[in-house]
């Protein structure tokens, strides 16, 4: 049986920075199944979400001088890492491309992966966090953060005005933040 360390978020920063690959190899253990999920969330799609998981975990390792503490935890620096790289995909061309040519019979995996999806989300808690905002502030955050969509999008797709997004969406923000810090 062999012994897994466990890091602190400092060790981790630190033997990241100091490019630990034992430290790379555990962080990439520990988070690849909540940020594939996030991916998966977001692209609705899990053909490429591996190839966009490696991407991101490149992008950590060569960009980790740009992680600063002050301005968060290192999981949500990778989780924003990771939301970014699957919404560059969603809006490739490449992407829309092979998502016109999609085969009929992909959908059914696309639904199944859909549901196995939601227990990574549920490992890390936070669709239950998401579960104590209203209907209206999931929405905007599931349309902003897993679909990609800008303020403007929304606002179009919801049918209400530019400045109400803004002003819901800084609300739900703003509750968000108040649950997490309980």
């Amino acid at each position: 049986m062999e012994y897994t360390p466990i890091y602190t978020e400092a060790e981790l920063v630190q033997g990241l920075k100091a490019r630990d690959q034992k430290v790379f190899s555990y962080l990439y253990d520990q988070y690849s199944p909540a940020l594939y999920g996030v991916i998966v969330k977001v692209l609705n799609n899990d053909s490429s979400a591996g190839d966009v998981l490696q991407e991101v975990f490149l992008k950590i390792w060569r960009n980790n001088d740009r992680y600063n503490e002050e301005k968060g935890r290192l999981f949500t620096w990778m989780l924003n890492i990771t939301r970014n790289a699957a919404i560059d995909i969603l809006r490739s061309k490449s992407y829309k491309q092979e998502q016109r040519i999609q085969h009929i019979t992909d959908h059914v995996n696309i639904l199944n992966s859909a549901l196995t999806v939601q227990l990574s989300t549920d490992y890390i808690g936070f669709s239950q966090i998401l579960e104590q905002l209203t209907k209206e502030q999931r929405t905007l955050i599931d349309l902003a953060y897993y679909k990609g969509c800008t303020q403007e999008e929304i606002a179009r797709a919801l049918e209400i005005p530019l400045g109400t997004v803004k002003t819901r969406m800084r609300n739900a923000i703003i509750q968000l933040r108040h649950i997490l810090n309980k």
